[in-house]
């Protein structure tokens, strides 16, 4: 089974996503911030990361920099607030797979992650 990481500094999202994706997926771990995620990422090796952008400190387009030079081919999905298009645009261009708009959707997010593993 593939293996998740989930970052985002709100605990009642990371709840909301682990439950979307544990039936499909084993989410080994959980980040409440960009810092934090970058260690688990390195320590853990997961197949996959949803994150989010705006945290206080290191923040998801950091992270997902710093992530995507550790591992080129790091697979994540951004979970983003509507009103932050810019930003999203900006994360696919720094090699985010695919985003999510919050508040989001269970297939969505699904439908999101599921791509990441075709082709």
């Amino acid at each position: 089974m593939k293996t998740g990481l989930v970052v985002d500094d709100a605990a009642i999202m990371r709840m909301r996503l682990r439950e979307i994706l544990e039936p499909l997926y084993t989410v080994i771990g959980e980040a409440g911030d960009g810092d934090e995620a970058v260690r688990l990422y390195q320590e853990l090796s997961p197949d996959f990361v949803t994150l989010d952008i705006s945290m206080p400190g290191t923040n998801g387009m950091q992270a997902l920099e710093q992530l995507r030079a550790y591992d080129p081919t790091a697979k994540i999905v951004i979970v983003s607030a509507v009103g932050q298009k810019r930003q999203v645009i900006d994360a696919l261009q720094k090699g985010a797979a695919d985003f999510v708009i919050k508040p989001f959707e269970r297939d969505r997010v699904l439908k999101a992650v599921k791509r990441l593993f075709q082709g």
